[in-house]
C-alpha cells in the first residue's frame, strides 16, 4: 500500500524544500489541491526538485477548464517529471462552477466522462499521431495544427484519476479513469457497499476489472502515545465530520450506517451557522467508523484490516502534524 502526503505550503518558493523533505521522509507521492492557489504550479517545482515521488492533483477542478487546457498542462507536467504525474480531476459543485468560474454546469457525471475521453483523444493525437476528431455532447475537438502539437512524449501520457462520492461519478471513474480518489468522508462499510460496487459496474461497462483501477483514500487518523491526546484528536475531528455530513451529496455515506436522517439536520444547522450544535451530533460510534486512531505503530494494522482489500494508496488527514519519530513509526507499518 503506497502512502502519499499533501503538499500544502502557501508560498511557491517553499515548495522545493518541502517536496524534498517529503521524499526524504519516505512518502511514495505528493498531491496538491485547488484552493487558494493553483494546483499545478507547485507540482512543476516539485518535479524539478524530487526524483521518485509521484505527483498528483487531488484535485484540479475539471469544469473550470477545457479538455484542451487540461491536456496541455498535464502533458507538460508529465514531461517535466519524467513520467511521474497523475492528473486528478474533480467536479466541484454547481454554484462554484457557475458563479466563481463562470463556466457551464450540466449533468456532471456525463460531462466528466466526456471530458476524460476528450483529453485522451487529444493525447492520442499528440503522442500517437491519431487525427483529432472528437465529437461529444459537451466538447468538440477537431483542429490540431503542427504549431500546437508538442509531439510524442518519451514518458507516455499521464494517468487520470477522478475524485467523487456518489455512485454515478464513481461508475464513470471505473469506466474511463486509471484511478479513483475516495472522498475523506467515507467509511470501510461505505467503501465496500457503495464505492467498490460502483467502480466495478463502471469497469465492466468498459470491459475492465477493478485490477485496472488504483484506489486512493485520504483517511482520517489520530496517532499518539498518549490516551488523552488521542481523545483530543478525535474530538477535533467532530467539527469536520459535521461539516461533511451537512452536505446533501454525502448523505449516501451516512445512509449506509442508518444515519441518513442526520444529514438534513446538520444542513439546517449549518445554514444557521450553529457549528457548535452540529459538533455535538457526531457520536463516538461515528468517530470510530470514520477515524483510525491509536499508537503510531497501531495505525497501519488497523488500516490494513479495515481497507486492505480495497485500497492501493492512502494519505493521512490528521488534526495535528506528527513529529518525525511518530511519523516514522506510522509509515514503517506500511512497508
Amino acid at each position: 500500500m503506497k502512502v502519499d502526503a499533501a503538499l500544502t505550503v502557501s508560498e511557491l518558493m517553499k515548495v522545493p524544500a518541502a517536496a524534498r523533505r517529503l521524499e526524504e521522509l519516505g512518502y511514495d507521492g505528493i498531491y496538491t489541491f485547488e484552493g487558494p492557489h493553483d494546483p499545478f504550479f507547485p507540482l512543476l517545482l516539485a518535479a524539478e526538485h524530487t526524483e521518485r515521488l509521484e505527483l498528483t492533483t487531488a484535485v484540479a477542478i475539471a469544469f473550470a477548464r477545457t479538455p484542451m487546457t487540461l491536456a496541455s498542462t498535464a502533458y507538460d507536467l508529465q514531461l517535466a517529471s519524467n513520467g511521474r504525474f497523475n492528473l486528478g480531476l474533480g467536479t466541484q459543485i454547481k454554484p462554484h462552477i457557475e458563479k466563481r468560474f463562470s463556466m457551464p454546469w450540466s449533468r456532471p457525471a456525463a460531462r466528466m466522462r466526456e471530458m476524460v475521453l476528450a483529453i485522451r483523444a487529444i493525447w492520442a493525437c499528440w503522442n500517437d499521431g491519431t487525427p483529432l476528431d472528437f465529437h461529444g455532447e459537451f466538447y468538440t475537438h477537431t483542429l490540431m495544427t503542427p504549431f500546437f502539437d508538442p509531439g510524442p512524449s518519451p514518458n507516455g501520457v499521464p494517468r487520470i484519476f477522478l475524485g467523487g462520492v456518489g455512485p454515478r461519478m464513481t461508475e464513470v471513474a471505473g469506466e474511463v479513469a486509471d484511478g479513483f480518489m475516495i472522498h475523506p468522508f467515507a467509511t470501510a462499510q461505505s467503501i465496500r457497499e457503495v464505492t467498490m460496487p460502483a467502480l466495478e459496474r463502471g469497469a465492466a461497462n468498459a470491459g475492465r476489472t477493478l485490477a485496472d483501477i488504483e484506489v486512493a483514500f485520504p483517511l482520517m487518523i489520530v496517532a499518539s502515545d498518549d490516551d488523552a491526546q488521542i481523545q483530543r484528536g478525535l474530538d477535533a475531528m467532530r467539527p469536520r465530520l459535521a461539516f461533511y455530513g451537512s452536505t446533501p451529496a454525502y448523505r449516501v455515506v451516512l445512509d449506509v450506517h442508518g444515519w441518513g436522517d442526520l444529514q438534513p439536520e446538520l444542513n439546517t444547522l449549518s445554514k444557521r451557522g450553529d457549528w457548535a450544535t452540529m459538533t455535538t451530533l457526531i457520536t463516538d460510534e461515528m468517530l470510530d467508523a470514520f477515524v483510525v486512531a491509536g499508537r503510531p505503530e497501531e495505525i497501519a494494522p488497523q488500516v490494513r484490516a479495515r481497507y486492505g482489500d480495497a485500497l492501493q494508496r492512502v494519505s493521512f488527514d490528521m488534526p495535528n502534524e506528527l513529529d518525525a519519530d511518530r511519523f516514522a513509526r506510522v509509515l514503517a507499518g506500511f512497508r
